[in-house]
């Protein structure tokens, strides 16, 4: 049996069929085997909704608490990129970052978008879309207020979408977190997802929810509080 395998199941065997309230499973996490690098830690979320009607898209943002412990590379479609750049933005430009991504090029974590720029940014959202990099006003990163969606998304600031299954995951933050900060920015996650609860929507709109990190089993939580 490998080291991952021999880890893996070490930690597997400390799990029981019992959901967890989320203190309890970030402790039970925070007792897993460790491994050599910092792994990320991530809710992955079940909903109720029907993922065929547009209606019940689910989609929103969270600004963590204490950062998501990701260095976040922020790319600004504007025409004005030297102003981007000043108030942090890491790449800004229009059409030659239009020409960059159609040729492939998607090396950055967040884009935004001056209000302007967005009829030709349009011209990437078949690329940008199903990578989750689509600037939308409804996420925030559609903004004539660079300097403060810039600063927000580099301090924690975290997008989450749903996909075709009806389910979606949100980056809570690091392993190496105090056990404190990583609830604290779990239960962050966890209550934008709740209100993010589509308008009319009837029935259990949270079915699951699982606190995993990049290596280890998931642990299940108990979600009835949430709807």
């Amino acid at each position: 049996m490998n080291k991952r395998s021999k880890r893996y199941k070490n930690s597997f065997n400390r799990l029981s069929n019992v959901k967890h309230n989320l203190d309890s499973a970030v402790e039970i996490l925070n007792g897993f085997d460790p491994v050599k690098f910092d792994e990320s830690v991530e809710i992955s979320i079940s909903l109720g909704v029907d993922p065929k009607q547009s209606s019940q898209a689910v989609r929103g943002t969270v600004n963590l608490p204490h950062g998501s412990g990701k260095e976040i590379k922020v790319l600004v479609f504007t025409e004005k990129p030297e102003e981007a750049l000043s108030v942090g933005a890491d790449y800004a430009g229009l059409s030659d970052l239009i020409s960059k991504v159609k040729s492939g090029w998607t090396e950055f974590d967040v884009a935004l978008s001056t209000t302007n720029s967005m009829k030709d940014v349009r011209t990437v959202a078949r690329i940008l879309g199903p990578r989750g990099l689509m600037p939308t006003p409804k996420a925030g990163t559609v903004t004539d207020d660079l300097e403060t969606a810039i600063k927000e998304v580099k301090a924690g600031r975290v997008e989450f979408k749903m996909d075709k299954t009806g389910s979606l995951a949100v980056l809570v933050g690091k392993r190496s977190f105090d056990l404190r900060k990583l609830q604290d920015n779990a239960e962050a996650a966890l209550n934008a997802v709740k209100l993010s609860r589509p308008d009319g929507f009837k029935g259990k709109f949270i079915t699951g929810a699982y606190l995993s990190s990049t290596m280890s089993p998931s642990i299940a939580l108990e979600v009835n509080n949430l709807n």
